[in-house]
């Protein structure tokens, strides 16, 4: 596990699951960097290297549920085959089709909230 200090919150300030992990991480007293994930959105390369760290599938990192990702019409995209490198390419387009929020803590990377998860990696 980082260091408190090392701990990179990505978020979309008016998202409610946001704001609830936020609240998380002040009720469990992790400090961290609070990066707004449209205005400062990740590039492909932190995209790429983030995936990598997480295990997780590139899938994991588009927000399905968003607008963004039903006009592009992305899951046929990435159906079709679409490269992990296109898809970071992609993603770093715009913030509204990461998932959130993000936390980048040495190498554990959590994507979405799900308290269980952040309780084992951050508490």
């Amino acid at each position: 596990m980082a260091t408190t200090e090392d701990v990179l919150f990505l978020e979309y300030p008016t998202c409610s699951t946001c704001k609830r992990a936020k609240k998380w991480l002040d009720d469990h007293g992790v400090s961290y960097t609070d990066r707004h994930i449209v205005e400062d959105r990740p590039t492909a390369a932190e995209l790429a290297d983030w995936q990598a760290r997480s295990g997780l599938p590139v899938r994991r990192f588009f927000n399905t549920s968003g607008m963004k990702y039903r006009e592009l019409g992305v899951k046929a995209k990435l159906d079709a085959g679409m490269s992990d490198a296109e898809a970071f390419e992609l993603l770093a387009t715009d913030g509204m089709l990461v998932k959130r929020p993000i936390i980048v803590a040495g190498d554990t990377v959590l994507v979405g909230f799900r308290e269980a998860a952040w309780e084992d990696a951050l508490a």
